[in-house]
């Protein structure tokens, strides 16, 4: 029997309308069952003096990303577990991973030997020899220094290879497939860029859907994310030197843009998001939790809020937004009846993501605390 639970006192925040109400909110298993004034239930959390947000969602972070020095395989993917554990901790309830994680991931957290987010994985970077996924090293004596078969090979040359990369993915269990539309940030500065052709990235694209996929583009490049959004991308990651010619582009396809501020060091970065703020391009959040030490989504909103989207806006773009563009808003990232009861309690009732680590009182994912 399910058990009821009513989070009382808070002012709830609406991502769509960018607003908060004071309501109660009635938790029964894994679901919001009701939203509205004096609710009545067996328990009662108060939660007064707060604010209640929906989980937040992370649509690009790492959370198994491939460590530089020379360790053996197993420490990259011991070292997600309190990666995982952290991110539930710090409200974040969905992530979109942008290759690294394994299907094995998600079999160990609905198995509950580790606790973490809901994760979505896309298993490896495709590109063409020489791009983005080819970890090729004249130094390694192998052609994949990853050499894990959990992660396929993700190196294509031609639109039938591309087509096959993108089925070794979903054979290993992708929920997402990523295409490295342009080379690595370092690469484009160095002019070395190489991507694939436009015949191979719609070839990909084609495949993916065939496949029941959507594919999220690796695009630094204005060139780049235009041929990714024209293949039919459904989301463009990064997008450092975008222009306004792209981000009409984008529009028009309806594509998403996923900017990834925090890691990136780039001052034109800050003016590829104004333009497609500006155009009216859908905004979703990711960390790009990559580097070490690890920068997480809440460094992420605070960036996103400073370059122009606000307050309400960052949180909308980690919460609402980011479940539309996961095609998962039937199910999280707003509160409302029907909905997972994935939720985030803060101290304090004003929308300011300044310190967002510092003021979360309590965590709930699926209906249970995690915190």
């Amino acid at each position: 029997m399910n058990h009821d639970t009513v989070l009382t006192g808070a002012l709830i925040f609406d991502p769509v309308e960018g607003a908060t109400k004071r309501r109660d909110v009635l938790l029964r298993g894994d679901r919001i069952v009701a939203v509205e004034s004096d609710v009545e239930g067996a328990e009662r959390v108060d939660c007064a003096g707060g604010l209640l947000l929906p989980g937040l969602i992370d649509c690009h972070a790492h959370v198994a990303f491939p460590r530089p020095d020379e360790l053996p395989r197993s420490a990259r993917i011991l070292e997600a577990v309190p990666v995982l554990r952290g991110l539930l901790k710090r409200g974040v309830t969905t992530v979109r991973d942008a290759w690294g994680a394994d299907a094995g991931f998600k079999h160990a957290l609905r198995e509950g030997w580790i606790t973490g987010p809901d994760l979505l994985i896309s298993l490896r970077q495709l590109s063409p020899t020489g791009g983005l996924g080819d970890h090729w090293s004249p130094d390694a004596g192998t052609v994949d220094t990853l050499a894990d078969p959990s992660l396929p090979d993700p190196v294509f040359d031609g639109p039938d290879a591309a087509r096959a990369a993108v089925r070794r993915m979903v054979r290993a269990g992708a929920d997402w497939i990523k295409a490295g539309a342009s080379g690595a940030l370092r690469s484009v500065r160095a002019g070395l860029d190489i991507g694939p052709s436009d015949e191979e990235l719609h070839a990909l694209v084609d495949e993916a859907r065939r496949c029941g996929r959507d594919v999220l583009a690796h695009a630094h490049t204005a060139r780049s994310a235009v041929a990714a959004a024209e293949a039919g991308a459904r989301s463009i990651e990064h997008g450092v030197f975008l222009d306004e010619s792209a981000v009409g582009v984008l529009r028009e396809r309806g594509c998403w843009y996923v900017p990834t501020l925090a890691p990136i060091d780039e001052p034109a970065h800050l003016r590829s998001l104004a333009l497609a703020r500006e155009a009216g391009v859908p905004i979703a959040a990711g960390s790009d939790l990559a580097p070490r030490p690890h920068v997480d989504l809440l460094t992420e909103l605070r960036l996103l809020a400073a370059g122009g989207l606000g307050d309400a806006g960052a949180l909308a773009a980690a919460t609402s937004e980011a479940a539309r563009l996961l095609r998962l808003d039937h199910d999280r990232g707003r509160i409302a009846p029907g909905l997972r009861a994935d939720l985030l309690l803060l101290a304090g009732t004003e929308l300011d993501v300044r310190d967002l680590a510092g003021r979360i009182r309590q965590v709930w994912r699926n209906g249970q605390t995690v915190l």
